[in-house]
């Protein structure tokens, strides 16, 4: 009951919170259909619908995050730190990563639009069947560079090597990719470098890091335990403008 009890006051909290995040989008949004265009909205009690429906449900994410993805991912880290197995954890943060990119809705979204934009080029058949080979290709790509990267990042923690060294040495190396890569692959790379960082990844990937540099001896989960977001997206950049270099 106790726990309960204390639910609803925080999703209350979660809803306010919401509502005072979005207001400034949709204060713009308002001003310039309005005052700029000069055009009522349409459907406006499907638009209002909708902005309710998008507090409510960022509500309950944020809600959900806190009370269950945050303490699983903290918990696994701290099991398998005192645990002592170092291939099990890098086994841990492969699969960790390669699953929820896999899942990611915004990764699904962009490989598809992909694939869309490819058969309409002519890079690939214009066939559902060679789109959603495609697609798959890309996401299977992308989420084996998200597991690799976040085996990268684990073992940082473990070996507390600082992350500018890492992080700027990838951007270097995407650069120099970037020159060499097929044109038609650059710009998917480099949207697959973003969309990976998305609502199923990172709260898992976060707490991963986090717990894992609490429960180990002379790290800090301020200095240590951040970082691996950006390894997740530097990586599928990597991957992907290899992977058109190659296939």
């Amino acid at each position: 009951m106790k726990e309960s009890n204390s639910l609803l006051p925080n999703i209350f909290r979660r809803l306010v919170g919401s509502m005072q995040d979005l207001a400034p989008i949709i204060l713009v949004i308002a001003f310039f259909q309005i005052v700029v265009i000069q055009q009522p909205f349409p459907n406006l009690w499907n638009v209002v619908a909708g902005l309710g429906c998008v507090v409510v449900g960022l509500a309950l994410f944020i809600q959900g995050l806190e009370s269950g993805l945050f303490p699983i991912g903290e918990a696994l880290a701290q099991g398998f730190a005192r645990k002592g197995s170092v291939i099990a954890l890098l086994a841990f943060a492969f699969c960790l990563g390669f699953g929820t990119t896999v899942a990611e809705p915004a990764l699904i979204a962009v490989a598809g639009e992909a694939a869309s934009v490819a058969s309409e080029a002519g890079v690939i058949q214009d066939a559902d069947a060679a789109r959603d080979s495609y697609a798959l290709r890309l996401r299977m790509v992308v989420a084996f560079s998200v597991g690799a990267a976040i085996v990268l990042g684990v073992f940082r923690i473990l070996k507390g090597w600082p992350i500018h060294y890492l992080i700027i040495g990838g951007y270097v190396l995407v650069t120099i990719m970037t020159v060499f890569a097929p044109p038609e692959i650059v710009g998917i790379a480099y949207d697959s470098g973003g969309v990976t960082t998305s609502t199923i990844t990172v709260p898992l990937v976060t707490a991963l890091g986090v717990g894992l540099a609490s429960s180990l001896r002379g790290r800090s989960p301020m200095v240590d335990g951040f970082g691996l977001i950006a390894f997740a997206s530097l990586t599928p950049m990597i991957c992907v403008m290899g992977y058109g270099m190659v296939v």
